[in-house]
């Protein structure tokens, strides 16, 4: 077993200091947002800083205690860590409260714990253990199915609760997948699949079908024409066309109103800056209003004023870009991926398949999280309730995500240790 002294000179201090630089952050910028005069101690437990504050504290704590546990230990319990975590996504769904529309929390007294965001740590371990045994083979297909399956059945669960936004959250296993040698036709075809549903909905799909029709047509002049692969190309063009002549039904009978929108707002199909477009348009009314430098600390009028609601939460980023302008924002952005660059480089040098896997699942995961909540402030992404790492305020958030950081620190600290 590796030794204190040992853990100590093999830590990325790099990681670990821009890991700390965020939390910090996320707790001044949480007392920022949610300011009460009334209150003004940073610890008040009482006011969501405070409890913030507090959320951070344990983290650290639960962070010191997984660099003292042997690195082995999440390698060995990790399917039992991942049925912890399905376990708790179906109680949720019988005995959890609802929050916001969705049944996704169990209360503690004053306290909530989101099953969801231990789901994404269970699965990124659960995914790792399988992919990472060495009598596994990724490049059959049974394996990729029981992969998938992996990541599915929780996803499944959380959209039953229903929480759309989490739920996408385990579509980025993907990259996962694609790193381990899953075809990047799969890839593609996910990418093709998003665009096809956004051109119908913006464009008549009758357009979208000519276009295709379109493209079929120059594709057999750059294809050898036999018969197989013109059997292929007409496949992709009817598997095509039944996807467009689905998205009506999936638009109008599986999204809920406000998400159709959400959607259409940021199509600019449709306007509704009082209704359900009103965060987006505040958000982007503060965030502009901070210029290139910002209004400073604790200065930003539409801030004090509570003018972005739920800006402490989902749209903190808000707060960011009003206080700090264009170059605090720069500088966040830069430790965010100085963060996820990283831990990828750090998954590569890694001995074992579980910690490579489980460092890329990691990075995949906040980078998803980055770039679907900062492009739903600033209008690029539909608002789909996805906080922002180790900044938003929510004890599950910031425990789960620094969980996950602190295992794949422990796992980089014994890399020459482990077979």
């Amino acid at each position: 077993m590796t030794t204190r002294n040992n853990i100590i000179g093999k830590i990325d201090w790099l990681l670990l200091l821009i890991y700390l630089a965020l939390v910090i952050i996320g707790v001044l910028t949480v007392y920022a947002a949610d300011f009460n005069e009334n209150h003004p101690d940073l610890f008040d437990m009482s006011q969501c800083y405070g409890k913030q504050a507090l959320f951070l504290g344990v983290s650290l704590v639960v962070g010191i205690i997984i660099m003292l546990i042997d690195a082995k230990f999440f390698n060995a319990f990790a399917y039992i860590i991942y049925g912890l975590s399905i376990i708790l996504l179906i109680y949720v769904l019988i005995g959890g409260t609802t929050i916001s529309g969705s049944k996704s929390w169990i209360q503690f007294g004053g306290f909530s714990l989101q099953p969801s965001e231990f789901a994404k740590f269970g699965t990124a371990l659960a995914v790792a253990h399988y992919l990472g045994d060495i009598n596994t083979d990724f490049s059959k297909l049974k394996t990729q199915m029981i992969a998938c399956g992996m990541v599915l059945l929780p996803m499944l669960l959380i959209l039953c609760q229903p929480d759309a936004g989490s739920a996408l959250v385990f579509m980025v296993f993907i990259l996962v997948f694609y790193r381990e040698g899953m075809s990047g036709k799969i890839l593609l075809a996910g990418l093709a699949a998003v665009a096809l549903f956004l051109f119908t909905l913006y464009f008549s799909k009758w357009y979208v079908l000519i276009g295709l029709a379109v493209l079929l047509a120059v594709a057999m002049f750059f294809i050898e024409r036999n018969k197989k692969n013109i059997l292929r190309l007409l496949a992709v063009f009817f598997v095509s066309a039944a996807m467009v002549f689905s998205v009506d039904f999936f638009f109008y009978n599986v999204l809920k109103q406000h998400q159709r929108t959400r959607i259409n707002i940021i199509l600019g199909v449709e306007k509704d800056i009082y209704g359900v477009g009103y965060n987006l348009h505040q958000s982007k009314i503060a965030i502009g209003s901070g210029g290139f430098t910002g209004k400073g600390y604790m200065h930003g009028t539409m801030t004090k004023y509570d003018f972005v609601p739920e800006q402490h939460t989902d749209f903190i980023f808000c707060t960011i870009g009003e206080e700090f302008g264009f170059l605090g924002s720069l500088v966040l952005l830069s430790l965010y991926l100085a963060l996820i660059i990283i831990i990828v480089l750090r998954a590569e040098r890694q001995r074992s398949a579980f910690s490579r896997i489980y460092g890329y699942s990691i990075a995949s995961i906040i980078f998803f999280h980055l770039f679907v909540n900062i492009g739903m402030t600033i209008g690029l992404m539909p608002v789909i309730g996805i906080p922002l790492p180790f900044l938003s305020y929510g004890g599950s958030s910031l425990l789960m995500f620094s969980m996950m950081f602190f295992v794949f620190l422990k796992q980089d600290a014994n890399r020459m240790n482990i077979l």
